[in-house]
């Protein structure tokens, strides 16, 4: 299983990621030895994650996570559905929600 993830850091700002292994990736953000990104912004937690069953899979959907802005970012945390902004860029049926304990 693959997943693709969208952490809020410290200053609000939102990074977008895939790995095989959900909670590891997040201590490694969170001690350092993530991303160069999430070195500088403070990963605080996993705000939305999907799972996929192959790794191109959550590739290609950390890609066009990545092509959205900040507001369409926000929208996805809050519950809107991927392939309002997706939808013909990706099957959006190859994506689970990760349902996340916080």
């Amino acid at each position: 299983m693959y997943y693709t993830y969208m952490i809020r850091c410290l200053d609000n700002s939102i990074y977008t990621g895939m790995t095989n292994d959900l909670e590891k990736r997040l201590e490694q953000h969170k001690s350092n030895k993530g991303a160069k990104y999430t070195k500088s912004h403070q990963a605080k937690k996993i705000e939305i994650a999907w799972r996929s069953k192959e790794k191109s899979l959550a590739c290609k959907l950390e890609y066009q996570i990545k092509q959205l802005n900040k507001n369409q970012k926000e929208k996805l945390i809050n519950g809107e559905k991927l392939s309002t902004y997706l939808k013909g860029k990706i099957d959006c049926r190859r994506y689970y929600k990760v349902d996340l304990k916080h």
